[in-house]
């Protein structure tokens, strides 16, 4: 029978968003941009520390949220965590965003901004990068104007690579005092560049980051907002009591001591990113620069039959047939034995067609 529930219209008439698919585990994962390497192995030494009493009450996050506070460079109270990277977007919703109001977007992007736009029954505004993959500074400047409630940037960008620098995002900044602008910086550990140090500056700014990318603890679900203090106030009224587990935040904390692991993975992933981005040119192969722990790169029209034949094998990417245009996939960068691997795949298919 049909059902007869009052859902809201909101709900019926948006898109949905698909997560990755179970069975992932054991084969090459260079679909959703996740630490291949796996976590540091200080994570797993204190996860085993954890009692038997301290997961059977509610946690106690003060003291870790001041370690993680400083690996940010920022005061306890400039920093809320999150459960994973995507509720530190959803708060915005919560915290700013009413049912026909205005929010700002860049695509191509981060899908989950427009997932929760639509659920909350957003007016979506968007402005497009350019075939180069170019941000759109002067649209966004203007778009702007309309003085949006929320601007969401993924810098860098996802899934272009691309970077906005400093000082066209102080313009942003400057050009939207009454917009709460996030700048996601899911992907910062690789890119280098921050606005962490401008909090105290702008109050609308606020910035999103996750422990699931360089930290490799995409399991266990932690992500934080961090602004100043009175702006970061207005975000917490919107949250629960209780939105991270002790086991993530465990993790978190151990995984930034081990700042050996986590360079070591990350100036890896710099040197690996660079050389298959070369070995992509010389065989023919679109790719365009990127900052993150991934590639954007065009296979043309042949390239969804690749990206099949690949999956069969068990070498997962990530197709942005449908965000972009046929052909175009998201290679997130793993360890040098699985993009050897995949690059050995995609020469055979070269040679074939």
């Amino acid at each position: 029978m049909k059902t007869k529930l009052p859902v809201r219209r909101a709900i019926l008439e948006r898109k949905t968003y698909e997560p990755p698919a179970e069975g992932r585990e054991g084969k090459i994962r260079l679909d959703f941009n996740e630490n291949t390497a796996g976590c540091s192995p200080g994570v797993l030494r204190a996860l085993s520390k954890l009692t038997a009493k301290q997961i059977a009450m509610y946690p106690e996050v003060l003291k870790g949220t001041a370690k993680l506070a400083r690996y940010f460079g920022v005061a306890p109270e400039e920093l809320l965590l999150t459960n994973g990277g995507d509720d530190a977007l959803r708060v915005f919703f919560d915290a700013f965003v009413d049912a026909g109001s205005h929010i700002l977007i860049c695509e191509p992007t981060f899908p989950m901004y427009r997932y929760y736009g639509e659920i909350y029954g957003a007016r979506i505004d968007v402005c497009s990068y350019n075939p180069q993959m170019g941000f759109p500074l002067q649209d966004v400047l203007i778009a702007l104007q309309k003085q949006p409630r929320v601007f969401f940037l993924a810098n860098p960008n996802n899934p272009t690579g691309t970077l906005v620098l400093l000082p066209d995002l102080r313009r942003i900044l400057e050009a939207a005092p009454r917009t709460a602008v996030v700048f996601d910086e899911a992907y910062a550990e690789y890119s280098g560049l921050t606005t962490i140090p401008w909090i105290r500056r702008y109050a609308n700014l606020f910035i999103a980051r996750t422990f699931s990318k360089a930290a490799g603890l995409a399991s266990l679900r932690l992500g934080g907002v961090i602004a100043r203090r009175d702006s970061l106030d207005l975000v917490r009224r919107a949250m629960p009591p209780y939105p991270i587990n002790v086991a993530a935040l465990t993790a978190a904390v151990a995984a930034v001591q081990d700042r050996k692991t986590m360079g070591r993975h990350i100036r890896e992933i710099l040197k690996t990113r660079k050389r298959f981005a070369e070995q992509l040119k010389a065989v023919g192969v679109q790719v365009f620069p990127s900052v993150g722990n991934f590639l954007l790169a065009n296979f043309g029209p042949g390239g969804p039959a690749l990206f099949a034949k690949l999956e069969r094998k068990g070498i997962l990417l990530r197709e942005r047939t449908k965000a972009i245009a046929p052909g175009f996939v998201r290679i997130g960068i793993g360890t040098r034995k699985e993009m050897e691997t995949l690059l050995r795949e995609i020469l055979r298919w070269r040679q074939r067609n």
